[in-house]
């Protein structure tokens, strides 16, 4: 240590002063500072010290006199700093939702609340969310001394995402039905501004719906009238949220022929679980849904969705703070939604109540996956709404080639076409939240039934793939922050991904579509044609949107001659066009929708805009590729042949 200091010393006549000092400081104390800071001692070269092969400049030495000695510096890396875009009140940000509400729910309780909400969003939730982003849940299998826990270690903004969707209703208010066959479009408003800031809280919440939902068309009884009751409450400390454990390693969507746990009766009525769970989502859950095939007392299981039966089970552990039946193997380790936790389950005994009848298991989810389907179509527009909100804000702070953003047409041209996108899913998404506050309020029409079941699927996978698309175009228009993680903005892409791929992909929600026509005889379909006329005939007047009328009016005649034809042909054709078929559906859905909201008396002039831009796009994409033979019955060799073609040897 004596050593060291006199070595700091001696050098300090070769240093400029600053320097000298600092070491002369250091050595008189060396010994204080070698106990009470166990670190090693660091010199610091003073930013003044002339570099060896420069000469000083008369300015340099002039500052030197003036100044004294600097200690330190730091490098200068200039004066200007890119001003961030702000997240203001999304509520009151949001033309088009505001003006919908004003048409459709005009009361000012909800107009308070929603202005509240979005003003927390802003100001504390959106916080929340990063933080849940940059803390991702992680498992820990064992405690110090060797026991097997497997807890899930969450931060503490995904706790507060918990109570504050108890204290906003965020599952209870379409519930409570307090305002009537508009309350699914409430709860739904206020889960569209809370959804981007809510750290992918809304997925556990989609699912605590779905299973509200379930329990409520099953009889709200013995087990689970407690849950029912926690999962629709708006006390923080009574809440509970709901895991869907349906995936298992064979597949996703297929989980008739891919569910392998077994449910083992008891002699008290319920059931031992035992199998495993490839995929859960919000795996920190109290409770789940789950699929399994009953065994008999030979062991033998039923194949196919017969064999399938709706189980309920509480997530809970015993007096030394094991979890009953569930063994944590890993959690996935995800593209997007990291901020929530997404695991692998060995079911060993799990206890559990079957809630369907037995071989009903599929037909009792259908109404848990219209809810979550539903949940999955109002993220997708949140997040488009989002970045436009961001990029718009972002537009009016940044300046380029002399000007500022907003002020070049082409710039404000893209983000038109952005706004255009998220003004048709929205108003697709919440006529679906419209159509189900009908029929839970037993309002609805055997129209509005058909109309329920076909546009779920038709909206949940053509909102996904928007999503993707606009919050894409979204990031390019922050140039290369838009890349930066820290930013935030990566996240809402990376998040938005998994909407076309959560509760059923593209193609498997257009062969749904597909069964959707089939099981109603054709019904769905003739509800579509009347609706969308009767959305239409308000317009008639308005020569302003006449080009966007008779562009749907064209669309509705292709479709119609399409599906004609199609019925002609082999289910094989059918099955090939089925996405552009489900493409075209909402595109003359969204178009007829825009139109409608256009000619309300509250409308302006770029409602009428929004509608004429898109109704400029080909809306029949289906009948177009027909007339390309896109689904000619040598279309399907051809594509496979394309796809594994092999190289030509040599």
């Amino acid at each position: 240590m004596l050593h060291l200091c006199s070595l700091l010393v001696s050098r300090s006549s070769a240093m400029p002063l600053g320097a000298a000092l600092l070491n002369r400081h250091v050595a008189r104390s060396c010994g204080r500072l070698w106990w009470d800071v166990p670190r090693p001692l660091v010199h610091i070269r003073s930013a003044s010290r002339a570099q060896t092969g420069t000469r000083r400049s008369d300015e340099e030495q002039s500052w030197d006199a003036t100044v004294g000695y600097l200690p330190f510096s730091r490098a200068s890396i200039g004066s200007f700093f890119q001003q961030q875009p702000e997240l203001k009140n999304p509520f009151l940000e949001d033309a088009l939702l505001r003006g919908y509400l004003k048409r459709h729910l005009p009361s000012q309780e909800v107009f308070s609340d929603l202005s509240a909400l979005g003003e927390r969003v802003a100001k504390e939730v959106d916080g929340w969310g990063r933080e849940c982003e940059v803390n991702p849940p992680r498992l820990l299998h064992f405690d110090p001394w060797g026991r097997r826990v497997d807890h899930i270690v969450t931060s503490a903004a995904w706790k507060r995402m918990k109570d504050l969707s108890a204290q906003e209703g965020l599952v209870a208010i379409g519930y409570e039905r307090t305002f009537g066959e508009w309350s699914r479009v409430y709860q739904m408003s206020k889960l569209y501004i809370f959804s981007p800031s809510s750290g992918l809280y809304t997925c556990p919440l989609a699912m605590t719906d779905g299973a509200a939902k379930v329990l409520q068309s099953t009889g709200v009884s013995w087990p689970v009238e407690e849950a029912y009751s926690r999962l629709t409450s708006r006390q923080p400390e009574r809440f509970w949220t709901s895991g869907q454990w349906m995936t298992e390693r064979r597949g996703g969507s297929d989980v008739a022929s891919g569910t392998e746990t077994v449910a083992i009766p008891q002699t008290d009525g319920s059931y031992k679980l035992h199998g495993f769970k490839w995929f859960t989502s919000a795996t920190d859950a109290d409770m789940t849904l789950t699929l399994a095939r009953i065994q008999d007392r030979t062991g033998a299981t039923t194949p196919g969705s017969k064999g399938l039966s709706l189980f309920y089970a509480e997530v809970s552990r015993d007096k030394d703070g094991l979890l009953q039946g569930i063994e944590v193997q890993r959690l996935k380790d995800k593209l997007g939604t990291r901020q929530m936790p997404t695991a692998e389950l060995l079911l060993d005994g799990l206890p559990a109540y079957r809630l369907s009848e037995e071989g009903r298991g599929v037909a009792s989810i259908a109404n848990m996956l219209t809810i979550t389907r539903i949940h999955n179509s109002i993220s997708a527009v949140a997040a488009m709404r989002r970045v436009v909100q961001l990029a718009r804000d972002f537009a009016a702070r940044r300046t380029a080639f002399g000007k500022l953003l907003k002020d070049h047409p082409l710039h404000m041209q893209t983000l038109s076409r952005m706004e255009v996108e998220t003004r048709a899913a929205f108003l697709l998404a919440m006529d679906v939240c419209r159509l189900l506050g009908r029929e839970e309020s037993g309002l609805a029409s055997q129209q509005d039934a058909h109309l329920l079941r076909l546009l779920t699927p038709v909206v949940k996978l053509y909102t996904g793939k928007q999503a993707v698309a606009v919050v894409s175009e979204g990031l390019e228009s922050f140039g290369g922050q838009g890349y930066i993680e820290d930013t935030g903005l990566p996240t809402i892409l990376r998040d938005a991904q998994v909407l076309s791929i959560w509760e059923g992909t593209t193609n498997v929600l257009s062969l749904d579509v597909l069964r959707c026509v089939a099981r109603s005889s054709g019904m769905v379909l003739h509800a579509y044609f009347s609706h969308v006329k009767s959305l239409l005939a308000g317009a008639c007047s308005l020569s302003s949107l006449s080009p966007a009328v008779k562009a749907i009016d064209s669309a509705l005649s292709e479709l119609e001659t399409f599906l004609q034809d199609a019925a002609t042909r082999k289910p094989a054709y059918l099955e090939q066009a089925a996405r552009d078929l489900a493409y075209s559906l909402a595109r003359i859905y969204a178009g007829a929708l825009l139109i409608d909201h256009a000619c309300w008396k509250g409308a302006s002039h770029l409602d009428t805009y929004a509608a004429l831009r898109w109704c400029e796009q080909d809306l029949c994409v289906v009948a177009a590729k027909q007339r390309t033979g896109c689904y000619d019955s040598s279309t399907a060799s051809l594509d496979a042949a394309m796809v594994y073609e092999e190289p030509i040897q040599a």
